[in-house]
């Protein structure tokens, strides 16, 4: 029994490895989705989360937020993170 499972096993891993084509092609598996727009949505939301941040800000008569403040930010945090870790990240 142990040698029809292991020999199963083998044959699976060899069809596996040299079917042709890759295992999306094989299920006709397509994304939903395209790289274009997935990083069309992600430039969306960071614009949205901009926007309602600078409407907060104004609020409270505050300065807005540019993308280069909001980056700055980013990187010290980044870097306090890595100060708290350590130094390890």
């Amino acid at each position: 029994m142990l040698a029809i499972v292991g020999g199963l096993l083998v044959v699976l891993l060899l069809l596996g490895r040299f079917a042709p084509g890759s295992g999306a092609r094989q299920l006709d598996w397509h994304p939903t989705r395209s790289v274009e727009v997935e990083i069309q949505n992600e430039i969306d939301d960071l614009d949205q989360m901009r926007e309602a941040i600078n409407s907060r800000r104004r609020a409270r008569g505050q300065d807005e937020l540019t993308e280069d403040e909001v980056n700055e930010r980013v990187a010290e945090d980044l870097r306090a993170l890595r100060d708290l870790r350590g130094g390890s990240a």
